[in-house]
């Protein structure tokens, strides 16, 4: 790892000043993404400044009923906050299938959205990555991909995105809030990913130097009856190959709403709104589910080894929305 200088900041104010001050600068939240990319010299910030300490570690009530979690809550608190566990149960599953408790201990939701792709090119400095050295190729397309993306790809870059955390975000439609040196912005999170067109080293919408200070979840109360699953190699702490954040809402025995993303099938979490769409106003049956989730994999490309994941996500809309119905209905 090469030297680098470390500053902690105290206020927002001074830790947008001390990136501003030196454009080879990074913020630093828990670490746990890019303190590894800095040991394999996929980044090389010339300076840290630690943003843990910062006075935005609470989770509050919004006025409309939703709830602003602060950038520099950990994901252990997040995932058991009372009111993120009452209003909001599958970002709970998905926190808590994201990593190890360890882990979580340290890792921020600011961190979280920002992670960077797990694809194995990407993090090896030996070789071509356009994620990681723009122009160079992608040598995933030929060579091993049986994890990346089969949604939103291009001939740029088949990586997907590894949080567990932010698909659950994107079903509920989260707002990132984020500050920099000309005042606030904020962004949907179903805006803030950018699309992998010919560009995959522009990752996220956030304005240069910007700083993540929040998350808001608007009143959703269909995300009470809703459920995280996520599907992986082996039981213990891996990254998905398949994932799904779903809530519903049935009445009579029609979709009265449906909220879907799905996650480890894309460069970003992809919020299924063609399904949602077919979804709704229907009935709330597996027939159905299934007649969605194809209505939504249409749109897949997937590349000669990672087709299983059409037949996965299908089979998980099926099942993860006929258990909320039925314990809609109980």
């Amino acid at each position: 790892m090469r030297e680098f200088g470390y500053e902690r900041a105290v206020d927002v104010s001074g830790a947008l000043a001390l990136l501003d001050a030196d454009p080879d600068a990074r913020f630093l939240g828990g670490g746990t993404n890019l303190v590894d990319l800095m040991k394999t010299g996929v980044e090389r910030p010339g300076r840290l400044v630690d943003v843990r300490e910062l006075p935005l570690d609470r989770v509050e009530p919004t006025g409309d009923g939703g709830l602003r979690i602060g950038a520099t809550v950990t994901n252990s608190d997040l995932a058991a906050h009372p009111e993120v566990r009452r209003r909001y149960p599958a970002l709970t599953q998905a926190v808590l299938a994201g990593a190890s408790g360890q882990l979580r201990n340290m890792a921020t939701v600011g961190g979280n959205l920002l992670q960077r792709t797990r694809c194995g090119y990407f993090a090896d400095v030996s070789g071509p990555c356009n994620k990681r050295v723009p122009g160079s190729g992608c040598p995933a397309i030929e060579g091993e991909h049986h994890n990346h993306a089969v949604l939103g790809a291009s001939g740029h870059c088949v990586a997907t995105h590894p949080s567990d955390m932010g698909v659950a975000l994107t079903a509920f439609g989260a707002v990132v809030e984020y500050e920099t040196a000309d005042g606030a912005g904020r962004v949907p999170l179903g805006e803030f990913y950018l699309p992998v067109g010919d560009t995959p080293h522009l990752e996220t919408a956030l304005p240069a130097g910007a700083l993540i200070t929040g998350v808001t979840l608007p009143a959703a109360p269909v995300a009470a009856n809703s459920r995280y699953r996520k599907v992986r190699e082996r039981a213990s702490y891996a990254f998905a190959i398949g994932s799904i954040a779903a809530a519903l809402d049935v009445r009579d025995g029609v979709v009265h709403e449906v909220r879907l993303a799905f996650g480890a099938v894309a460069s970003r979490p992809w919020r299924a709104q063609v399904a949602e769409r077919a979804l709704t106003g229907g009935p709330a049956d597996a027939g159905a589910f299934a007649a969605a989730a194809d209505a939504e994999l249409a749109a897949a490309r997937p590349l000669p080894h990672n087709g299983y994941k059409v037949t996965l996500m299908r089979n998980l809309v099926v099942a993860v929305l006929s258990e909320l119905a039925e314990e809609a209905t109980r």
